[in-house]
């Protein structure tokens, strides 16, 4: 067995493959650029190696700087993790040569089932279902629209080397195909250093399901079952899980045997991921392979209680599969929620900065679910603007699928980030909702649930009464360390501008007791001291955690998706609060303010010049995707801001109209 394995990766994958490497007895090295020096992966590590700057075109990506890192440290295999060089066919011929094993498929399955235009072309000839499209290279625009319309709208435009959401947009009209064919190339081109494109027909109200396999030297292929990863914002996905609500025993076996197929027929010999569109039908069609980790695969790993790292580094040092179909079953069910460091209240877009706080759920068994989190940053880093923003991949077991959305719901509840804008809210009120819960799944979910982004949702009639209690007892909490105890026992509770009528009191068991509106409720094991971010405590006997923050008039309390300024007040000052006149926002409507921190790509308007409604004004590019800012209205341009090279923060003005 291999006894030094460089990792050409970085944050949570890095820090999930050295957990394995450790517990095999095999000792790691991780390569750093400029922005991860001192990251919790070069913590753990036993050897480090700097390879450049912040950029992943100057560091991550650079072969020679990898291959030198080897031979500085005598490494004698590499594990990719995923993106960066993870599905580079000239990286692992590079490695053979140079007597290095690449811990991933041999470079013939990469360059067969690597390209997606290749694969395509691949799957069709070996009898698999594909998707009607495109698979040739387009050039330009005109040729893009032209090959859209006898495909029929919507086409999906995307990147032959994309991965990881990158690379892809639909187009519903000419207009979008003109204008995303040109932006995926460029997104393309930057973040994976090819920006050749092809097009394929767009399935209405698809789901996407993903089948893991796992091939060796010898010949062997096996499958994994199946991931759901419907639930998708920007082609990106957001939550994951295994195995899918939709698929019965006959289309599982029926996926997994094109899987398998598709596998041998390359020589696969790695973990992998045949990904299929499937329809609310049933009927599903090849989409691509991934010849690399999958960034979900802790969900089936938790389902079939097999370690796909161990498995890839054996495969790679050439042992034979130790598992057989036969010996593979699907045990309870996993949901991985992704963190991302964006903020859901604007838009989503990426929010960058220092993780001020990051408090963690427990790992483990829960009673009722397992906790497991993969995370490769700690309180005190920093997102950068030269990765992807995520944070975390937080996943939850339970026997059941519903065990394991409850068991979600509550490891959500006890994730707590501060410093940058995060979407562990949003996660939860998707978790809460009963769509999600009833397993009605499709690529469109967010589009269809959140049709005017995301806002938070009304706190239901239960969180009202978790609102209430919790800022009746950090009141109490704060009087008595204060040496002010009140003997007061009715107040007023405003939440935002709704009045509730409380009573407080004691029970024998000093259970704080609360009357809301005449209707009791008991408030017991209350873990909560001022200054601490999370009040956890049971409200009649169900364990619950909210984030919380002194205000000055009161607190700002979040459970899950209900976020409310709540206060605690006589009842003669509640009604004072009344009369108080809303506070108006500030007129930004002439103005164009950078959505996210960021770089400027392009701002394609001059002073003076007669803008449109729908007219492109401004391109932000942040975490390798490109923003694309335009004009809310038609206008004149008074003033431009910022010049392309610029770096801007959220809510700089780029552009200011008369």
């Amino acid at each position: 067995m291999f006894n030094k394995i460089l990792i050409a990766n970085r944050g949570e994958i890095a820090v999930r493959v050295i957990k394995t490497c450790r517990r095999m007895g095999i000792k790691t090295v991780v390569v750093y650029s400029d922005a991860d020096a001192g990251s919790l992966a070069c913590e753990m590590a036993d050897e480090t190696v700097h390879i450049g700057p912040s950029p992943a075109a100057q560091s991550y990506l650079i072969q020679d700087k990898i291959v030198d890192a080897v031979k500085q440290t005598g490494a004698q295999a590499v594990h990719p993790g995923f993106g960066f060089l993870s599905e580079n066919a000239g990286f692992a011929r590079r490695l053979k040569a140079e007597g290095i094993a690449f811990i991933g498929p041999n470079p013939e399955a990469i360059d067969a089932m690597g390209d997606k235009i290749t694969s395509k072309k691949f799957a069709a000839e070996a009898g698999v279902s594909t998707v009607p499209g495109h698979m040739g290279l387009i050039e330009t625009p005109d040729e893009a629209v032209k090959i859209a319309r006898e495909i029929g709208y919507p086409v999906m435009i995307k990147a032959s080397a994309g991965g990881g959401g990158k690379g892809i947009r639909v187009a519903h009209s000419d207009d979008d195909m003109a204008e995303g064919f040109a932006a995926v190339k460029a997104e393309a081109l930057n973040a994976f250093g090819d920006d050749r494109v092809f097009l394929e027909k767009f399935i209405v109200d698809p789901r996407h399901i993903e089948i893991q396999v796992l091939g060796d030297k010898h010949g062997n292929v096996i499958h994994l079952f199946e991931r759901e990863c419907s639930i998708q914002r920007r082609n990106q996905k957001v939550i994951e899980e295994a195995p899918s609500p939709l698929l019965d025993e006959a289309t599982r076996a029926a996926m997994g045997a094109q899987a398998v197929a598709l596998a041998k027929a390359v020589n696969y010999d790695s973990a992998g991921t045949v990904e299929f569109v499937a329809g609310q039908d049933k009927s599903f069609f090849f989409l691509e392979m991934n010849t690399r980790l999958q960034v979900e695969h802790p969900v089936t790993e938790l389902i079939t209680g097999v370690d796909l790292v161990e498995q890839m580094i054996r495969s790679a040092w050439g042992e034979q599969l130790n598992l057989k179909q036969d010996d593979l079953s699907i045990n309870g069910w996993a949901i991985e929620s992704r963190i991302y460091a964006e903020d859901p209240y604007r838009g989503f877009l990426p929010s960058i900065g220092r993780l001020v706080r990051y408090e963690q759920p427990e790992e483990g068994d829960q009673g009722d679910y397992i906790v497991r989190n993969d995370s490769g940053v700690r309180e005190g880093d920093e997102i950068s603007m030269f990765y992807d923003p995520m944070i975390a991949k937080l996943c939850a077991w339970g026997e059941t699928r519903e065990d394991a959305v409850r068991g979600m719901a509550r490891a959500l509840e006890d994730t707590h980030l501060a410093g940058l804008g995060h979407n562990v809210p949003f996660l939860a009120a998707v978790m809460d909702q009963e769509r999600f819960q009833s397993g009605q799944l499709s690529t469109s979910y967010i589009k269809d649930e959140f049709p005017d982004g995301f806002h938070g949702l009304a706190p239901t009639p239960e969180q009202v009464k978790i609102l209430i209690a919790s800022a009746v007892a950090m009141n109490e909490v704060i009087a008595e360390q204060d040496g002010d105890p009140s003997e007061r026992t009715d107040w007023t509770v405003l939440i935002d501008k709704a009045a509730y009528e409380v009573e407080v009191g004691y029970d024998e068991a000093e259970d704080l007791i609360v009357a809301i509106d005449g209707e009791e409720v008991s408030l017991s094991e209350i873990d909560w001291r001022p200054g601490l971010s999370l009040f956890k405590a049971a409200l009649d006997e169900d364990a619950f955690t909210a984030e919380v923050k002194r205000a000055a008039d009161g607190f700002d309390i979040r459970h899950r998706a209900a976020r409310a300024r709540v206060r605690v007040l006589r009842p003669d000052v509640a009604h004072l609060y009344a009369l108080l006149p809303e506070k108006q926002a500030a007129d930004t409507s002439k103005l164009v303010l950078s959505p996210m921190p960021g770089l400027v790509v392009d701002i394609p308007v001059v002073e003076g010049q007669e803008v449109k409604s729908g007219e492109t004004v401004a391109i932000i590019e942040a975490m390798k995707m490109q923003n694309i800012l335009k004009a809310e209205r038609d206008g004149k341009v008074k003033a431009v801001k910022a010049k392309a090279g610029d770096p801007v923060a959220a809510d700089d003005v780029l552009v200011e109209f008369e």
